[in-house]
């Protein structure tokens, strides 16, 4: 019993996950509006998510060094999806007269963003700037831009070449049965991977003797999540297929995971975020991290420009509206401290789920977009509300 109510203790948002879910699928069966565990729904929650997952994990690292947002994003999304939509439809894939190809044109979209990042993180690394002013001038700025070479006009449709690669489903136009058997087999492979990779950690541990859970724990959880990863292959598989945005979507984060928790730099992050003044005094470069989190972040939105192209087969003027928003609710409904230092690739990524079960609930109930806003505002004001009296209750005691 103790270790269970520890465990909740130490998994709110996981917990508060999982019951904003049975509400919802509850209240849309009650309703006689289908289920929100339907394979479409499913399906929907990655396609309509992909981006803010991409955002919200280079949005932690930006946070993660004081309490840092990016205003920027959503206008650097819609900046490289005009660049990447001029190139590879109006100008047919030729810059500067230099005949190219869909990866030139996505390479240089890729560039686009790592550029614009840059200069925002030179003014605020090296001249020390206020982030929230650098960036509320590049959202501004590049949004203005976008503006200028979208010339206020939709650019579309995109074409195949392009969109098979963030937009599509695999295995493609095989039979029913087909997509759900790959499914399932791809599931079962992931799940013996996480299986394995569990056991390993567990045995590396006992063998430098450190503490381990509890083993009838620790099956439980590999459980749960095998569970959790069948049953979303499976209705993978009983709509279109696997996405294939989430392989894109699986890369992003485990990189990003493995650099936060397994590598010296990513400790940096954690570092300079509880004390800059202590971690410059023992080595750390830290001009060198608030540069990389911002450089990185711009390279973050252009991969999430190239998904939202894909997913919407156009790039138009109003991209990106309120992107930075979901972005940093994201981090901070997972589990991001408002102050830095404190922040997980895992808690940003059930606070992405979190909001995207909140949108896709209510949006199947049919609840007025006015009121999706304001539960949206309570939900993240909540979670921040949270995490700054926990910090003065632990200042206290």
């Amino acid at each position: 019993m103790k270790k269970a109510l520890e465990i909740l203790k130490k998994n709110p948002m996981l917990i508060a996950l999982v019951f904003v879910m049975l509400f919802f699928h509850i209240w849309i069966v009650m309703t006689g509006r289908g289920s929100l565990f339907a394979p479409r729904n499913i399906t929907n929650l990655i396609s309509q998510n992909g981006y803010v997952i991409i955002l919200a994990t280079g949005m932690l690292l930006c946070i993660l060094t004081g309490g840092n947002i990016d205003l920027s994003v959503g206008s650097m999304v819609c900046l490289v999806a005009a660049l990447g939509a001029t190139l590879i439809v109006k100008w047919n894939n030729n810059f500067l007269g230099i005949q190219g190809n869909v990866y030139t044109s996505i390479a240089l979209c890729l560039l686009l963003g790592i550029l614009l990042g840059a200069i925002q993180a030179y003014w605020i690394a090296y001249v020390r700037i206020p982030a929230f002013i650098v960036t509320l001038a590049g959202m501004l700025a590049y949004r203005g831009l976008a503006l200028i070479l979208l010339n206020a006009q939709t650019i579309s449709p995109m074409p195949a070449e392009f969109t098979g690669y963030f937009g599509s489903f695999l295995p493609g136009a095989s039979s029913a049965g087909s997509r759900l058997q790959i499914s399932l087999i791809t599931g079962a492979i992931i799940c013996a991977v996480v299986v394995a990779v569990q056991l390993y950690s567990r045995v590396s541990k006992i063998r430098k003797n450190y503490d381990v859970e509890n083993v009838r724990w620790m099956w439980a959880r590999l459980v749960v999540i095998c569970a959790v990863i069948i049953g979303s292959f499976y209705s993978f598989g009983k709509d279109r297929g696997i996405p294939v945005v989430l392989i894109l979507l699986g890369v992003v984060v485990l990189t990003y995971y493995y650099y936060t928790a397994k590598t010296v730099p990513g400790r940096y992050l954690y570092a300079m975020g509880g004390n800059e003044k202590a971690a410059k005094l023992s080595g750390i470069n830290t001009n060198g991290v608030l540069f990389f989190a911002y450089a990185n972040m711009g390279f973050l939105a252009a991969v999430a420009a190239l998904v939202c192209m894909a997913r919407f087969n156009s790039a138009f003027p109003t991209l990106g509206q309120s992107y930075e928003l979901d972005a940093i609710g994201a981090c901070f409904i997972g589990g991001a401290s408002a102050y830095g230092g404190i922040g997980t690739v895992g808690g940003t990524l059930i606070g992405t789920v979190f909001m995207g079960v909140l949108n896709n609930g209510m949006s199947i109930l049919g609840i007025n977009a006015n009121w999706q806003q304001v539960v949206k505002g309570a939900v993240l004001l909540t979670a921040v509300v949270f995490d700054v009296l926990s910090k003065k209750r632990k200042g206290g005691a």
